[in-house]
């Protein structure tokens, strides 16, 4: 359903529309899955130009992954474990800062290297999004930005998507 075409977008509804998308999607599918959702918007970002529903793709992905780790995390019935996903923006020079932060699992050391190769993916056959963090990397890249991510094995996940206001 995209056109393709550059607009002028709030990223802050954005990030706020696909949030709530991705937990009701989960919600509907699991009626005990229950995450605590922060989040932290920067209300000075002025619309940024981008492809709305590519990068709609990428945030929807980068939730549900967090969605799915925190959930993971919960069945190994840590004590006082609060499942939380916390999402903020903020306005860095020219550059507009996504970050999607999760308390979950992380992920092995061994695997952060691979996981923006195509195909590659952590979970079990029919559990994976589609969408591989891979094309993520590629949407992201076609717009100017950079995906990275800082994990702690046991610790949880940040993925941090920069893109260019210009």
């Amino acid at each position: 359903n995209s056109t393709g075409k550059k607009e002028p977008t709030n990223i802050n509804a954005l990030a706020d529309e696909y949030l709530r998308l991705s937990y009701h999607g989960l919600r509907a599918k699991d009626k005990e899955f229950n995450v605590t959702m922060k989040t932290d918007f920067d209300q000075t970002i002025d619309n940024i130009n981008i492809i709305p529903q590519d990068i709609g793709r990428v945030l929807l992905n980068l939730y549900n992954n967090a969605f799915y780790a925190v959930t993971e995390k919960k069945k190994w019935n840590i004590e006082n474990y609060e499942p939380t996903v916390s999402v903020s923006t903020k306005k860095i020079g020219d550059k507009v800062e996504i970050r999607v932060k999760d308390n979950g699992n992380g992920i092995p050391q061994r695997v952060v290297d691979k996981i923006f190769q195509p195909f590659f993916t952590t979970k079990p056959t029919g559990q994976g999004t589609g969408l591989r963090l891979s094309l993520s990397c590629d949407i992201v890249k076609a717009h100017g930005g950079e995906l990275k991510v800082e994990t702690k094995e046991g610790e949880g996940s940040e993925f941090i998507i920069q893109l260019p206001i210009t």
